[in-house]
This record gives structure tokens, sequence and C-alpha cells, in this order.
């Protein structure tokens, strides 16, 4: 199987960053409207699934960095 390249690495990276902003700003919207009196049971739901799937996403940005980190001798 073909290893990655840097470029493809650094691509990922940001495709996965720019991922992460968008999951960020749909849990600060639902953190606001739970905050602010808006609360339904969906919107709960809702905010546990993004900050779910928004950590996960910070592991695999995490590995990833650190595999970058290990490909450039950093």
């Amino acid at each position: 199987m073909k290893e990655a390249s840097l470029d493809d690495l650094h691509r990922e990276l940001a495709d996965l960053e720019a991922e992460e902003a968008l999951l960020s700003a749909t849990r600060n919207h639902l953190q606001h409207q739970i905050d602010f009196g808006f609360e339904t049971s969906t919107a709960r739901d809702r905010e546990r699934e993004v900050s779910a799937q928004r950590q996960e996403l910070h592991r695999r940005i995490d590995a990833l960095r650190e595999r970058l980190r290990g490909l450039q001798g950093v």
C-alpha cells in the first residue's frame, strides 16, 4: 500500500480541522440554545451527538499531527 505523502497528510489535517470548526460552531449554537432556556430533548440529544463527533475528530487530528511530527522529524 502506498504511503501518503506529507502534502496529502497536511491536506487531510486541514480538512479535519475545517470539519472540527463546523462541529464546534454547531455545538456552540446548541449550547447557547440550551443555556438560554430553549432546551428541548432534541437539542440536548443533538448536542451530545455533536460533542461525541467532535471528540472523535479531535482524536483523529491529534493522531495525524503526531504522525506528521514523526515523519518530519520534529
